[in-house]
């Protein structure tokens, strides 16, 4: 959480530090073009995307980040934070630089972990961030480590990347970690290894979680020995032929990254049945309930999952890119934004800041009562920025748990505020 909020202070500054990322490129050849435009589309309309930028979600992130340093806290004292502009304090770059490298510590050895599908979600989203931006050779070689430890669980027989072969749609986002190493690997060889390995479980994906009506199931269970498909069913939604939005979301933005990496066109029309699906399943509030099946099943108001519309947000503004780097139109900017705009007008937990204060302290060379400035930080009320995502409501979960704060909802909540600098979209904002 911290990396992806440094990834966002750190826009302009990372562009005068990175080397040439022409490797970093889609092995297919594909750029991602801005994408700002699409005719007719005003921004006027939507009035609450400024949100993503808040003063409010900084300090959120840092008064629930700050708490857990012990010994290492970095200084909170004048000159060690930084107040920009008008709307308050913040951290100071090289505070929020030491957080993120302290708490990343721990978890490069996560890309060795043998017992986990994964490894996409536990490695990319920080060791990513910390290559791009710094060039960390540390975390580069963590992502290559992830990417042959995610492969080697690969099986020729199913064609996915699992060792017990119930199979989840989540998968899909995991194979970005696959299609990067192969853009980054010398060998030959080795890239189109891990390559093919990324395709092959996306058409397997492609076929079996995805059904005729563009809906997704949430697990496909295979037999190990044959490959053939057992049966389809659920651990996190409504029931086995429900559609699970998040389950659904992960499927937008799965098949579009797929596409972005290969190029292979069925990707991007499978990502287009589902955003196309999911759309038109959304209610008039834009944010979808947490299995779009339960509420026409059981009847009454059934809790939402902001999650599952962040994460098909993000996977619309990927596809946006992509249908205009194809030179096609796209609706799918406004799309998102409108879900966006929805979650920020709805669902954001109240505000947290940052307040400027004085305190005397002594110092040798000025004497005491030498008054210094120091930033106390107010989290408000809630540890994460966005309410209302629901992590698992099936009925026999062993814990169930609805309409509350979960990490991944803040997650791509900053994913898509980074996304929209990237694409120049809302950068007045800033």
């Amino acid at each position: 959480m911290t990396l992806q909020y440094v990834e966002t202070a750190t826009h302009q500054l990372a562009k005068k530090r990175k080397v040439s990322q022409l490797d970093d490129q889609p092995i297919n050849g594909l750029k991602e073009t801005n994408g700002e435009t699409q005719p007719g589309l005003s921004l006027n309309k939507f009035k609450h995307l400024s949100l993503l930028y808040s003063p409010s979600v900084q300090a959120k992130i840092w008064s629930v980040a700050k708490r857990d340093l012990d010994s290492s806290e970095p200084p909170t004292w004048y000159p060690e934070y930084t107040k920009p502009g008008k709307k308050g304090p913040s951290p100071h770059l090289l505070q929020l630089e030491h957080a993120c490298k302290w708490w990343t510590e721990n978890l490069h050895q996560n890309g060795s972990l043998l017992g986990t599908h994964d490894l996409g979600f536990m490695v990319c989203p920080w060791a990513r961030v910390q290559w791009d931006i710094n060039r960390d050779q540390r975390a580069f070689d963590t992502m290559m480590r992830a990417a042959n430890t995610l492969a080697d669980r690969f099986s020729e027989t199913t064609g996915y990347t699992s060792k017990d072969f119930l199979v989840i749609i989540d998968n899909m986002m995991n194979l970005e970690v696959l299609f990067w190493a192969a853009s980054q690997t010398p060998s030959r060889a080795e890239s189109t290894r891990l390559f093919d390995i990324a395709v092959a479980h996306a058409r397997t994906s492609q076929k079996y979680h995805v059904r005729a009506d563009s809906s997704t199931c949430h697990v496909a269970n295979f037999d190990p020995s044959t490959g053939t498909l057992k049966e389809r069913l659920t651990n996190q939604g409504y029931s086995h032929t429900s559609c699970w939005s998040r389950g659904q979301a992960w499927a937008i933005a799965g098949f579009a990254d797929a596409y972005k990496w290969s190029g292979e066109a069925s990707f991007l029309d499978t990502a287009k049945r589902c955003a196309d699906y999911f759309l038109r399943r959304l209610p008039d509030t834009q944010i979808p309930p947490w299995d779009f099946d339960a509420a026409e099943t059981s009847g009454g108001v059934q809790p939402p999952d902001t999650s599952a519309a962040l994460v098909a947000a993000y996977g619309m503004l990927v596809m946006h890119q992509m249908f205009l780097s194809r030179g096609e139109q796209s609706p799918y900017l406004e799309h998102a934004l409108r879900i966006v705009d929805a979650v920020c007008s709805r669902h954001l937990n109240p505000l947290a800041k940052g307040e400027e204060k004085s305190r005397p302290i002594d110092t040798v060379e000025n004497g005491s009562g030498v008054p210094v400035s120091h930033v106390e930080w107010d989290i408000g009320e809630g540890d994460t920025i966005v309410n209302g995502a629901t992590i698992n409501n099936f009925k026999f979960a062993p814990r169930r748990w609805a309409d509350h704060g979960l990490v991944y909802a803040d997650y791509f909540f900053l994913l898509v505020g980074n996304k929209l600098l990237e694409m120049n979209v809302l950068r007045q904002m800033l």
